[in-house]
């Protein structure tokens, strides 16, 4: 008998089985980013870190598919950005100030905070927190991960993340009043202040020169200003041209509290730049000061201010 032409039959690929499948990396995506983009401060250092955890899970050797698909990429992912944020550490890169991170970046950061409603405040203290801190301050307190998943991407027991969480809210929270703040002279109006910068920040020129003192002395520190830019401006009209131009920077403010007092600091996309005093006479501003937040000593121990 001929013989029979019998079909190329081939064993298929042995396929490894993924622990989450690419729906549920996709799904998890928006709730990762949301989180590493509060554990490392930046939206494109965020993207970084999503993708090498997906990297990972895809990687990863072959197991069945986990219960949490979720709660399994975040800790996934925040392993990785713990990586980082001490690799930062190790490079004296914390925290990351503005004027060091690119201007691409910085326009990235800032339209992720708008676009998330992420508070400006918070962004700037987390910077502060150390990488255990941050990590299980974020994962527990912000996106709600119970302790011992915390303990397992620090390493460390339950009772070790709890500690980091307490930690970290403790410097986060308003530093406990002292006699000699509770006696100390009261600051700026924060009425009239908030009111200033309002107008500031709208560009409002009329409000700004009702809100100025006609002798107010605005000085700030030549590294923050545009090459040939003046430390020293005096006048209400002059201040009040100027401001007008640093809108963007005015509409990144936030409120600290340094000695029991609020210290403005600008922060585009979360990263601290300067620091803001306004002195005040009379119901009026009579000086505005600009100070490098890496030079401010106020800055170093500033913490959160009243309930904010």
């Amino acid at each position: 008998m001929g013989s029979i032409d019998r079909p190329d039959v081939r064993r298929p690929e042995k396929v490894t089985p993924l622990p989450v499948t690419v729906e549920e990396f996709e799904a998890a995506r928006p709730r990762l980013l949301s989180a590493a983009h509060r554990m490392l401060g930046s939206a494109q250092d965020a993207q970084d870190a999503v993708q090498t955890a997906w990297l990972r899970a895809a990687t990863a050797p072959a197991s069945p598919p986990v219960d949490n698909p979720s709660a399994w990429l975040t800790t996934v992912t925040a392993r990785v950005c713990l990586d980082e944020l001490r690799a930062r550490r190790r490079r004296n890169e914390a925290p990351l100030f503005a004027d060091a991170v690119p201007a691409v970046e910085l326009a990235a950061d800032e339209a992720f905070l708008r676009t998330e409603d992420v508070s400006r405040a918070l962004m700037v203290l987390l910077s502060r927190l150390t990488p255990p801190q941050r990590v299980a301050y974020v994962l527990h307190d912000l996106f709600s991960l119970p302790f011992d998943r915390v303990a397992e991407v620090l390493g460390g027991t339950v009772a070790g993340a709890r500690q980091h969480a307490s930690r970290a809210r403790r410097r986060l929270g308003p530093a406990q009043e002292t006699p000699e703040r509770t006696g100390a002279p009261d600051g700026p109006d924060p009425q009239i202040v908030g009111a200033f910068l309002t107008a500031a920040r709208t560009g409002d020129t009329r409000r700004m020169l009702q809100l100025l003192a006609p002798d107010c002395v605005r000085d700030a520190d030549a590294a923050l200003l545009p090459p040939g830019g003046r430390t020293t401006v005096t006048g209400a009209a002059g201040i009040a041209a100027e401001t007008a131009h640093f809108r963007d920077r005015i509409a990144a403010v936030c409120t600290l509290g340094a000695a029991g007092r609020p210290l403005y600091v600008i922060a585009p996309g979360g990263h601290p730049l300067a620091t803001l005093e306004i002195g005040m006479a009379g119901g009026r501003v009579t000086r505005i000061t600009l100070r490098s937040a890496r030079a401010d000593g106020r800055f170093a121990e500033a913490r959160g201010y009243g309930t904010g």
